[in-house]
């Protein structure tokens, strides 16, 4: 008898050993892999600990923050909300009630055809590009345009009370642009400015900003675009949803342009973030940036918004 039992609890042992084995075989082909030996918890593995470009969430195409699907592998992005509106129903372009957020202009893929250069202002293009420092470095205002390729954001603040939108930016003298929606026209005179003068109006969810009165003291954009006071822009603000805005402008400057040209580009609304205190002529520890004798220095500086 007490052999049976115990060969009766040997049994049963083995038929228990060989269920875990089964499972441990099943965890494996499900995907889950192998549990961690002694010694190999978290860190030890370096193989483990990475992770795919931009899945930290700032830093590669399809990481948090505008990559393109969350990674190979990830879940895909929820989709954006829809455009907000006012109650009316004319589309918000700033934020919500309450909250914060700035938009960030992505002009690297701008789609347009070849600029139709004057001979005179290619070959300042061209010099620009090679030499020159550009004035907003030099604690100047941005500028049209050029506005949106800051870094740090712009914030659009729509007044419908008041009927203006003021767009302002960080960097320069702390300026900020006025787009008047009172049914305005342009003075006849306007006062030449980095901004000029501007009159908005809706075009079903578009908005379209027309401006003239400019002066020469700024670029058209960080590449060191000319242009000169005859200069009329036209721009197209699209907010495709909470997150997108399409951006169109069309340069008419036969000046220095032998035809008008437009380009298209893409703003992206980042919820939370705000401008920041930002005193140009504390960055600019060099003194010849500030004076302006300063142009033939790198224009990579980390200083330049």
């Amino acid at each position: 008898m007490k052999l049976s039992r115990f060969g009766a609890a040997v049994a049963a042992a083995s038929v228990f050993a060989l269920t875990l084995v089964a499972f441990g075989q099943a965890g494996q082909q499900a995907g889950g892999g192998p549990a961690p030996s002694q010694g190999q918890g978290a860190g030890a593995a370096p193989e483990a600990q990475q992770v795919a470009p931009g899945a930290r969430g700032g830093g590669g195409r399809g990481g948090a923050g505008g990559g393109r699907g969350g990674g190979r592998g990830g879940a895909a992005a929820a989709p954006a909300a829809p455009a907000p509106r006012w109650p009316d129903g004319t589309i918000r372009l700033g934020a919500l009630p309450g909250q914060t957020g700035l938009w960030y202009g992505d002009f690297g893929g701008g789609r347009g055809g070849e600029i139709p250069f004057q001979p005179w202002a290619r070959g300042v293009y061209d010099f620009r590009r090679e030499n020159e420092l550009e004035p907003h470095a030099r604690c100047k205002p941005s500028g049209v345009v050029r506005q949106f390729q800051t870094p740090y954001g712009v914030d659009i603040v729509d007044m419908p009370e008041t009927k203006v939108i003021y767009i302002m930016d960080v960097g320069g003298p702390h300026s900020f642009r006025t787009i008047h929606m009172d049914g305005r026209s342009h003075p006849k005179d306007p006062f030449p400015s980095a901004y000029g003068h501007s009159i908005g109006r809706w075009e079903g969810d578009t908005l379209v900003v027309d401006t003239v009165g400019f002066n020469e003291n700024f670029w058209l954009d960080r590449a060191g675009l000319p242009h000169t006071k005859t200069m009329h822009v036209i721009e197209r603000f699209t907010r495709v949803n909470m997150n997108t805005m399409r951006y169109e402008y069309t340069v008419d400057d036969p000046s220095a342009y032998t035809a008008p040209w437009t380009k298209v580009a893409n703003m992206s609304f980042r919820s939370g973030d705000e401008l920041f205190e930002y005193i140009c002529q504390d960055n600019n520890l060099g003194s010849e940036l500030m004076v302006g004798a300063g142009t033939a220095i790198d224009r990579r500086s980390e200083i330049t918004p």
